[in-house]
């Protein structure tokens, strides 16, 4: 799935400046990505959960079919940073986009494709809508929540192990968001799914609920479609980045199937467009898998905590936790390649997916202990508010 395969290193021989201008990040920076403090700008923050006209930039106009509307569900735009990694080489920039700061109880760069997705289910007269995902699905939970926003309910088809599909799947990570805000979970063995797609599964409930009087909408996976492709993330920042004022060249990882799979999907989606430029002009897309999807080395966790340590910044495991760790391996393996450039590396979010990895991670981390408190120390009872 397109969400599979992160946007992350941009190396640049530009200014990073570039990156907080309009019309560079993807097809909402034209009414969303301002980081200036106009009045206009600062008036943004008054339109969340509204749903206005849209209209693309200019070097979108060609494109087709281009969205008619657009919901406002996220915080826009995310903040850009400079990103304090240690051993970087020789006066390499990277700096971060933070789209897991982008709202939406932390739902990442999910929130920019469901604002192009929903504002068409509501155009469509959707009472609820239909995704699927693995069973700790980002996008799944980012699509039950902002479905409620708009007092929409969501069916989720949620991949797991044929050990655990008949048995409640727990509170752990997304499934405690999604299952708060009432989404309707249905489970699937990842050895059904394999055989069955997530089209044919979809179009099972759409057929289900249609029967039962609903008005379903279909997402598919990852929000992955054309339409989609407006608000990132590969297929949509890649475009933009080439078409827009930029013209750059986006530098992505992928973190399931393989690098030939991603670039005919990416080829899909902007045909469907028309917009007349070939994948591989406009990504590089490097492999980053590893184990497999949503599947952790130590090595790649102990990178995650290792991040975090050194610079304050959380990534999750499944996306820019194996982004950030293959574009910091390429750079000790390749200094050359990276000297003097400036990166802008996009974090996506998935925070959550953290929480699957508890067990995995406990080893990793320590720096507790009880705290010693000398018996002279004065002690008296109620002295201490527990607030």
């Amino acid at each position: 799935m397109l969400w599979s395969c992160n946007p992350t290193a941009i190396p640049l021989n530009r200014s990073i400046t570039l990156f907080g201008r309009t019309r560079v990040y993807c097809f909402q920076s034209h009414t969303m990505e301002t980081n200036d403090e106009t009045p206009k700008a600062k008036a943004l923050s008054f339109d969340f959960l509204s749903k206005k006209p849209y209209s693309p930039p200019s070097w979108g106009s060609h494109l087709k079919p281009i969205p008619s509307h657009v919901f406002s569900l996220g915080h826009l735009p995310t903040p850009i940073h400079r990103w304090n990694l240690p051993n970087l080489p020789q006066n390499t920039e990277v700096w971060l986009k933070r789209d897991d700061l982008s709202g939406m109880q932390l739902s990442g760069n999910k929130v920019r494709k469901l604002e192009f997705l929903l504002a068409e289910a509501v155009a469509q007269g959707a009472d609820c809508i239909i995704t699927i995902g693995g069973i700790q699905s980002n996008h799944c939970r980012a699509t039950a929540v902002a479905a409620k926003y708009l007092n929409l309910d969501s069916y989720l088809i949620l991949r797991t192990s044929k050990l655990l599909v008949d048995k409640d799947p727990g509170l752990t990570g997304n499934l405690l968001v999604e299952r708060f805000v009432g989404a309707h979970i249905q489970l699937i063995s990842k050895e059904e799914y394999a055989k069955i797609g997530s089209v044919a599964l979809t179009n099972v409930l759409k057929e289900q609920l249609l029967k039962g009087g609903r008005k379903p909408y279909v997402i598919p996976v990852g929000g992955s479609n054309s339409l989609g492709t407006c608000g990132g993330t590969v297929a949509g920042l890649s475009l933009g980045s080439w078409l827009g004022a930029l013209n750059a060249k986006v530098h992505a990882f992928c973190v399931c199937d393989d690098p030939i799979y991603f670039y005919d999907f990416v080829q899909g989606l902007i045909d469907g467009l028309q917009a007349g430029v070939d994948a591989r002009d406009i990504v590089s897309i490097l492999n980053a898998k590893g184990l497999g999807y949503a599947i952790n080395t130590s090595e790649e966790l102990k990178f995650v905590k290792e991040i975090a340590e050194a610079t304050g910044v959380v990534l999750d495991p499944v996306y820019s936790g194996k982004a950030a760790y293959g574009m910091m391996k390429d750079m000790a393996e390749n200094p050359k390649k990276w000297e003097g450039r400036k990166v802008l590396f996009i974090h996506t979010g998935g925070l959550f997916g953290l929480f699957d990895k508890v067990d995995q991670m406990a080893p990793l981390v320590g720096n507790w202990h009880r705290m010693d408190v000398n018996e002279s120390i004065p002690r008296k009872d109620g002295v201490g508010k527990m607030f």
